[in-house]
């Protein structure tokens, strides 16, 4: 009686299901939800709203030197001065307008 030489079905099966394994696990290390792709997106998004940042605390300060410029405390003239121009459409009386 000759056998042939052919794997067991249960070899097969274990490499089967370790080659299915093998291939999610490096889909899941990819794509997944904390893979490689996802990891560049939220570095992307760190950078986005780190530079965010960067612009409102810029505005948050020059907010704050306006309302000290415009407070109690310290009045600037030249400041005041701007903002009736600008809010109010005021003009000095010898003042010429060009549009």
């Amino acid at each position: 009686m000759t056998r042939t030489a052919r794997p067991a079905f249960g070899t097969l099966l274990f490499f089967a299901i370790a080659f299915a394994l093998s291939l999610y696990f490096t889909f899941a290390a990819v794509q997944g939800d904390y893979g490689l792709f996802r990891r560049a997106e939220i570095v992307a998004e760190s950078q986005d709203l780190r530079s965010r940042l960067a612009e409102v605390r810029m505005d948050v300060a020059r907010m704050e030197n306006l309302t000290r410029r415009m407070s109690d405390d310290y009045l600037d003239l030249d400041l005041v001065d701007e903002q009736a121009r600008k809010v109010l459409g005021m003009v000095r009386p010898d003042e010429i307008v060009i549009r």
